[in-house]
């Protein structure tokens, strides 16, 4: 039932999605420049919520529009109602709904849908990541000068030392491909279909990443954070690889050079 509830409410927040785009909505600024929400986030996270509140009432909830609904259980389910607001308020259609599920701190399920797309992305722990009910897998690329990696760029402390600027650079000056889509989960889950060899990104929240982490190691990928150590959606590093080059980016995330 726990993944028929999980299916059933990002299907559902999708659609309001959906239903919002290309129209007039009130779009606010939370704290800092471009941190966007709009009425359609909140809209998509009601109906989240009334879904899950409906079958399973005890549930924890952690959600970015909400914060935290402190229940005493096993489960929690963290949430993004739209991950890629910015893109979503100016009509760009790289956005979507983002579930993850933890049992007893351990991610155990994880869904993302852009409807725009019509790409539904599923994992579970142990049974593998699918794309529309497809199973996906990560690349096999070896080589970092040869990959297409992906990222995003916090809106504070860009210029510290290896920090968002400084390593895009080295990338970018080597011929590295790096592409910039403006959300997270979707980065995530095109790491875990193979689309980008690699993704890292300087500062995530945990509703963020909590399916796409879950997403691309099931593909058979890899997910640390940048001191190499199993990654934890609760603290704000990530690199999330194909395995095969995940060291050699680590050296340069880390100050080295390629």
């Amino acid at each position: 039932m726990l993944k028929q509830t999980l299916l059933k409410a990002t299907e559902a927040a999708a659609a309001v999605m959906k239903e919002y785009f290309d129209k007039a909505f009130i779009v606010s600024n939370k704290e800092g420049i471009n941190n966007l929400v709009t009425e359609v986030d909140h809209k998509s996270e009601e109906v989240i919520f009334s879904i899950i509140k409906k079958d399973f009432p005890d549930h924890f909830i952690l959600s970015e529009e909400s914060g935290e609904i402190v229940q005493d259980s096993e489960y929690k389910w963290i949430i993004d109602p739209i991950d890629g607001t910015v893109n979503y308020a100016n009509g760009i259609p790289i956005c979507c709904v983002s579930i993850g599920i933890e049992k007893s701190g351990v991610m155990e399920l994880g869904a993302v849908y852009n409807p725009f797309i019509n790409e539904f992305f599923f994992a579970q722990r142990g049974y593998g990541a699918t794309l529309n009910d497809k199973k996906i897998s990560v690349s096999d690329k070896s080589d970092l000068l040869q990959s297409c990696l992906v990222t995003g760029f916090p809106y504070t402390y860009l210029d510290a030392p290896n920090g968002p600027l400084d390593v895009f650079e080295k990338f970018i000056r080597k011929g590295i491909p790096v592409r910039r889509l403006g959300s997270a989960a979707i980065d995530l889950c095109w790491v875990a279909a193979g689309r980008f060899d690699g993704f890292y990104e300087h500062k995530l929240n945990a509703w963020d990443s909590a399916a796409g982490f879950l997403m691309v190691e099931e593909a058979g990928g890899k997910v640390t954070d940048y001191n190499g150590y199993y990654y934890s959606p609760y603290q704000p590093h990530l690199l999330a690889t194909n395995g095969k080059i995940h060291d050699a980016m680590l050296h340069v995330i880390n100050g080295g050079n390629l």
